[in-house]
């Protein structure tokens, strides 16, 4: 029994070998960085040792066939160098599966931070006028007066900015709200967004536009 084992254990190692050599000569001039003969030698070793294992899963006897059958025991040889020859290939589909994989949570978790930094820089501006500020109590709000500083059409665009259906506006629907042209309204909005008066952020829509704190308090300083 124990030389039975001791000459399956040399096919095994024969055929590791012998497998390791076809893929090192077969694949070696095609990616020398992924292929060396050290680690084709131990993968296919590996592989090979791991037929009994298989054949156990299947519940084959071949194993014990190769005792008293000389056939049976050339089959087993051919198990094992297949298996030592065919290593190369499950590892290099397991592994492209891998990084493809790899590749592919990468570009959805890239995807999912931009849709997150848009969300976040349409939601500040929001968030900021609907949220009231803690004052000191001998502490007033700062409203500094623009009434002279703006022109007409500034100061109608900022009120078209803080009344309407809408608080992210499109410089189309300012523009024909406004019966102005798209260079004009951009020079006006140019303005605002300059002195903080309003902002603008860059959605999947679009650069839509917004008023801001300081823009409502010179409203209604204005009033």
């Amino acid at each position: 029994m124990a030389n039975h084992i001791f000459i399956l254990a040399t096919v095994m190692l024969l055929a590791g070998i012998f497998g390791g050599l076809v893929n090192y000569y077969m694949y070696g001039d095609h990616d020398p960085d992924a292929t060396s003969l050290p680690r084709c030698l131990v993968v296919g070793i590996g592989a090979a040792f791991l037929v009994p294992v298989i054949l156990d899963l299947v519940n084959s006897e071949l194993i014990l066939e190769t005792q008293g059958d000389p056939s049976r025991l050339l089959i087993f040889t051919g198990f094992c160098l297949i298996s030592a020859i065919a290593s190369r290939f499950f590892i290099t589909n397991m592994s492209d599966r891998i990084l493809d994989a790899a590749r592919q949570a990468r570009e959805q978790s890239d995807s999912v931070h931009h849709d997150l930094r848009i969300i976040k820089n349409e939601l500040l501006p929001l968030i900021d006028t609907e949220t009231e500020q803690d004052l000191e109590p001998d502490e007033e709000p700062v409203i500094m007066d623009y009434s002279e500083e703006l022109d007409v059409t500034s100061s109608k665009a900022l009120k078209m900015l803080s009344t309407g259906r809408y608080i992210f506006r499109s410089l189309a629907g300012l523009c024909r709200e406004s019966n102005n042209d798209e260079a004009t309204m951009l020079q006006t909005l140019g303005v605002l967004v300059s002195r903080s008066l309003a902002g603008k952020v860059s959605g999947k829509n679009g650069v839509r536009w917004h008023i801001t704190e300081k823009g409502r308090r010179v409203l209604e300083s204005q009033m």
